[in-house]
């Protein structure tokens, strides 16, 4: 089944690995094969992967999109999620679910579970703010 997307003018999105910008108008696309697409929404750029959970997100996303170099992202996949399981025992529901994912070569799913990661990050960070100024 084609999977049809609609950009809005300016809009990025990762097709096979590529970036592509759409120009000044809407636009439709219809992409008839399976290959990786994030749209801008779902893109994170380097620069903004500045906590461990979305570091995480991060790698993730490049092993979907740059499948050329998938051993060396899970290679860092694995190291990153070992580092917040012990920093942050209650995240490894997440973790577990998204190793599921990795493991069985579902990336866009693990994704996902990694989004709902950063938030869970976000917001232990903003209970321990809180109670720190108590």
């Amino acid at each position: 089944m084609a999977l049809k997307i609609r950009l809005r003018p300016k809009e990025r999105v990762i097709i096979g690995g590529a970036v592509v910008t759409n120009g000044n108008n809407n636009s439709n696309l219809v992409i008839d094969n399976n290959i990786p697409i994030l749209r801008e929404k779902d893109i994170m750029n380097e620069e903004d992967a500045n906590t461990p959970c979305r570091r995480i997100y991060f790698v993730i996303q490049l092993m979907y999109v740059n499948e050329k170099n998938l051993q060396d992202h899970y290679n860092t996949y694995w190291e990153l999620v070992r580092d917040v399981v012990d920093a942050a025992p209650s995240t490894i529901h997440y973790i577990d679910q998204m190793n599921q994912y990795i493991l069985s070569g579902q990336h866009y799913k693990a994704l996902k579970t990694a989004r709902q990661l950063i938030d869970y990050e976000e917001e232990v960070v903003k209970n321990v703010c809180t109670i720190r100024s108590i």
